[in-house]
């Protein structure tokens, strides 16, 4: 049983207030993928809008018009600091904590120190601030990506991202048990060990592996005889059913590759959940096709809707590491 005096985390499949979502701003990071990512981002607006308040973060004052153009009245738009996208990592996570809700804002270092903008250190702030609720800074660097919960106390992670030293130097397995079971209330915490290749997140959890009820996770199976994730795969399921966890599975989009022929961390694993909605990123060939029809068959009670990911993707991430959800505060803890 929970105690009432630590932070409870909501699962994704609890009913949302809201959901943030990040606008892209960066044109030259971008290159030719930045109209093609923000009409990818629209789409995926248009497929929340009609369940939860959508909130996009308008980084630099020139996307605004564009934002506007592609999406009109679908969502609320913020100005608020943020160096690029991706809010899971760099915005707040947020907890119920007593009879309130309460942002967690952790040390972040623009993974590892690959990636470090103008705007990423405060975005966790102005979300916060934005949305009415205390911000609890903690002082270890850790993103929202780099930690999956089920709502009733376990927290699946992986030992590439959080035991690198390039996030918390000499961090052990205990000393970072201790940290994440003091900030999520985390009754156990099971490692896994690597995310897919090329992954600059340095294997974030929410590429591999997901929760979609009280110790139900799901992970995925190799697609095709090039794969190139087809070891690290087999060994996260059989590390999660080592856990004793109930374990499904759907395929892996398989190689996809960038404009150099090298393969890069797509996963129907980055998927966002909200209000009865997953939002399936697809990368339009047949793995995809029946990654969605066996992840609605596992979510028969919620509506599996897939779109095209290609242009975020060359960003780095997906659906779910460009977004952040607020729970309802209906329920929160006594």
């Amino acid at each position: 049983m929970k105690t009432t005096t630590l932070a409870h985390t909501p699962p994704e499949w609890a009913p949302q207030s809201a959901v943030w979502v990040g606008w892209p701003h960066l044109r030259d990071a971008w290159a030719e993928d930045y109209e093609g990512a923000q009409r990818e981002i629209a789409a995926l607006v248009k497929a929340l809008a009609p369940v939860v308040t959508v909130k996009l973060v308008i980084g630099a004052p020139h996307s605004r018009p564009e934002a506007v153009n592609l999406i009109g009245d679908l969502a609320e738009f913020y100005d608020a600091p943020m160096g690029d996208i991706w809010l899971r990592d760099i915005g707040p996570v947020f907890v119920k904590f007593r009879n309130r809700l309460e942002g967690l804002g952790f040390t972040f270092n623009g993974w590892g120190g690959k990636y470090e903008l103008e705007g990423d250190t405060e975005t966790a702030a102005a979300i916060a601030r934005l949305e009415g609720h205390p911000l609890k800074r903690l002082d270890f660097v850790l993103e929202g990506g780099a930690v999956e919960q089920d709502g009733e106390g376990i927290l699946i992670t992986t030992r590439q991202c959080v035991l690198n030293p390039n996030r918390n130097a000499g961090w052990t397995e205990e000393k970072a048990e201790a940290a994440l079971s003091e900030a999520f209330n985390a009754q156990r915490i099971i490692w896994l060990g690597d995310g897919l290749l090329g992954d600059h997140t340095d294997g974030h959890v929410d590429n591999i592996a997901r929760f979609v009820a009280p110790g139900h996770v799901i992970c995925q199976t190799p697609s095709g005889d090039d794969d190139p994730n087809t070891d690290i795969l087999r060994a996260i399921e059989s590390e999660l059913r080592a856990a004793e966890l109930q374990v499904s599975t759907i395929p892996s989009p398989g190689r996809i590759e960038d404009e150099d022929g090298e393969p890069v961390p797509a996963s129907h694993m980055n998927f966002l959940i909200s209000n009865g909605r997953v939002i399936l990123p697809i990368y339009e060939d047949e793995h995809s096709k029946r990654a969605q029809a066996e992840l609605q068959a596992i979510m028969p009670d919620h509506e599996v809707i897939a779109l095209p990911a290609n242009h975020i993707l060359t960003g780095g991430g997906s659906f779910h590491c460009m977004t952040q959800q607020v729970p309802e505060t209906e329920g929160a803890l006594p």
